[in-house]
This record gives C-alpha cells, sequence and structure tokens, in this order.
C-alpha cells in the first residue's frame, strides 16, 4: 500500500536487479518477507544505513511497493530517507548498495555513514 510518504525512497532499476537476485539466492518468499531499510547510529559520520529482510511489521511502519518487494522503514528512519535513492553499483569506483540521501551534510569516506 502506498501512502503520502510514498517518496521516502527511490530504488534504481539496477539495485532492484540485485536485490531481486539476492532474494533468490536466498531463497526469500517475497509474498511472506519485506524489505526493511533503516537508520541506525553508527559508523564515522552518526548514523548508517541497514538493509535487510524482515517478517514483521509494525502499525506506524511506512509501507511502500517497489517492484516486486514491499519495503518497510521506521517512522524514526522514513524522516532520515525522505529522498533518497538507493542504487547498485559493481563498478570500480565501490561495488555494492549506495545511498544518496539529500539530507545528509556529512559523509565518511568509506561511504558507509552519513550525519545531518
Amino acid at each position: 500500500m502506498e501512502t503520502a510518504t510514498s517518496s521516502v525512497i527511490f530504488i534504481t532499476e539496477a539495485a532492484l536487479a540485485k536485490l531481486s537476485a539476492t532474494a533468490q539466492a536466498e531463497s526469500v518468499n517475497l509474498e511472506e518477507t519485506f524489505l526493511r531499510i533503516s537508520v541506525v547510529p553508527g559508523g564515522c559520520s552518526g548514523l548508517t544505513y541497514d538493509l535487510g529482510w524482515d517478517t514483521q511489521a509494525s502499525d506506524p511502519d511506512t509501507r511502500l511497493e517497489r517492484g516486486p518487494f514491499t519495503v518497510v522503514i521506521d517512522p524514526r528512519s522514513a524522516v532520515y530517507l525522505t529522498g533518497t535513492t538507493l542504487d547498485f553499483s559493481d563498478g570500480l569506483e565501490g561495488k555494492g548498495f549506495h545511498f544518496n540521501n539529500p539530507q545528509a551534510v556529512r559523509n565518511c569516506a568509506c561511504g558507509e555513514s552519513f550525519g545531518l
């Protein structure tokens, strides 16, 4: 179900393709499992992103449909993630998932954490 906060996060086609391949490789049942995206304390800039599978969602979680995935985001993380794009790259400048967050005013050199 889309909510008024459906612009919380955008997921590129490259990221959706990698997430789909990962879900298939890990035998994740997408009818029962959510993709949870959150922001947690950590990293050298103060906050870091967390991306993983979850089978539990609560009422205050934002639920978004992105490709074959139901994405769930807790209310605190949604504030930090508004306008963010999740991408995937396998190029020389860094393989993996990358969050492009327009709210971040500080990013660490490794790209794993950010600050507001």
